[in-house]
């Protein structure tokens, strides 16, 4: 299964610079290098993948699970989350 990192890269920057995520900090500078040696890809966060995170109608607020949603609804993936915010707006999967 392909899977795609690039939001999900940028919220694992904000919650090591916020001090959230404190044991990823060893692992941010190498995230591309990790996907890649796992068979992953870089998906690019595109204008219309934004514009529809931006107009999705879901109730949810936050931005970093919006574009997530968007970008697995563009590529037709499933999310892999515990995050139950997901269900009926994606696949999501765990």
């Amino acid at each position: 299964m392909q899977s795609f990192w690039t939001p999900t890269f940028f919220e694992i920057g904000q919650k090591v610079r916020l001090g959230k995520w404190p044991e990823m900090a060893s692992h941010v500078e190498h995230l591309e290098g990790i996907l890649e040696k796992q068979g992953g890809l870089l998906a690019a966060l595109e204008a219309r993948i934004c514009l529809r995170a931006s107009l999705m109608d879901w109730g949810h607020r936050d931005p970093f699970d919006r574009i997530l949603a968007a970008s697995a609804a563009h590529y037709n993936l499933p999310i892999l989350s515990a995050d139950t915010v997901f269900d009926g707006v994606v696949t999501r999967l765990w």
